[in-house]
Order: structure tokens, then sequence, then C-alpha cells
């Protein structure tokens, strides 16, 4: 008996998944039939989607609301594609792309045309996301060359700071004694004193020695 199954994924628990439930339903799959994964892209073991795949018999149909809900990247989504057409030999339905309906056709030349669909769309989304990212790359890089900076603003050295460094240099005081005087880190105070360190041999800072390996 050939069965009708649905996949939801959403990328977040932020996120919901309403939408793609509400196509499946109105497309016919039956609410039990539904599998569903909520995590981020990291967290990619998609507990629902492995059950799902041992569900999967030959002649059934898996209705999806959209190709990316198959994989994050090009890679991804193909491996699954075959999987599932090849391998499980079901047919998949892409509900936002009615040409990638593999129920139609079921032929040598209609899995062929649609395997030729998938690679070009999944090719197209792979292509525009890197452009997406290189133009992020681009954008910061034009940003820091006009002064920008990115990230939490540093941390301001209290005044008390070139007190407790040059008590250091003397050995009057350990690193981590100091830090915990001004209220930091001990790889802060470390921090705060090679620079101090790099400005004096440049000639734009006071008195600290070379930092002692402690």
């Amino acid at each position: 008996m050939e069965n009708l199954y649905g996949y939801v994924r959403v990328s977040t628990r932020e996120q919901n998944e309403e939408r793609q439930m509400i196509a499946l339903a109105e497309f016919g799959v039956p609410e039990k039939n539904i599998y569903m994964d909520k995590q981020s892209g990291k967290d990619f073991e998609r507990t629902g989607y492995k059950r799902l795949l041992r569900k999967l018999r030959e002649g059934d149909t898996l209705v999806i609301k959209s190709i990316d809900r198959l994989g994050r990247n090009y890679e991804e989504i193909l491996a699954q594609w075959r999987t599932i057409t090849k391998e499980k030999k079901a047919a998949i339905v892409v509900l936002d792309m009615p040409l990638l309906d593999t129920r139609q056709n079921r032929d040598l030349t209609g899995t062929l045309i649609a395997d030729i669909v998938l690679q070009l769309l999944s090719y197209v989304a792979q292509t525009e996301r890197e452009f997406i990212r290189q133009r992020q790359r681009e954008g910061i890089a034009a940003a820091r060359a006009r002064g920008v900076r990115f990230g939490r603003a540093p941390m301001e050295r209290l005044p008390a700071f070139y007190e407790m460094a040059e008590k250091w240099n003397k050995n009057e005081i350990s690193a981590r004694a100091a830090a915990k005087h001004l209220g930091i880190s001990h790889s802060t105070f470390i921090r705060w004193c090679e620079e101090e360190f790099v400005k004096k041999s440049t000639g734009f800072g006071p008195y600290l020695q070379p930092v002692p390996n402690t």
C-alpha cells in the first residue's frame, strides 16, 4: 500500500512551523504521517527525518514545502534527493516548485528531467548564499577600511592599572593579585601590560618592561 508522508523542518525553536504544516495538510498528508525537526543550522542530527526515512517504502510519496527542507546546502539536498528517489524508490513532491514532482512520469525521462531541474535550482540557491556571504565579507572589509570597529568595545584601562603594572614590574605584586585588585581577569591584565610594552618600545607609551613569563 502506497503512503503519503510529509516532512517539516524549522532551523530554530523560535521559528513557527505552522505554514509548512498547513501546506502539507491542504495537500492531503495525514497529520500522523508528518515528521518534524526543530533545530539550529549547526545541529543537523535530524531525528524526525531519520524516522521518516525508515518508514518510506517503494511507491510512497514524500511531500515537502520547499526544497531546502532536505538539506542545508547543494550537496546535502542532492544526496537526500538521490536517497529518496533512487534508493528508497519513493516519489517527492515539492509544493513550492511544481516541476519537482516525481509522481508524474516515473519513467527514466521524467526522473531525468526532475534531476536536472533539482540540480539547477540547488546550484542557484547555493550560489546565491555564497554571493550573499561574499558581499557581507566585502562590506565588513570596506567598513574596517573606513575605521569602523566591530565587536565589543575594548575595556577602558583603569587609572589604578598603571600603578599595579609598575608594582608588578618591580616584583612587588603578582599578576594575578594585580588583576584581582583591578577587578579584571589575569589574561586581561597580562594583555594590557603587553600592549603598554609595545607602546613603550615604539615611543608611544610609558615605562613598562617586557612581560615576564608568569
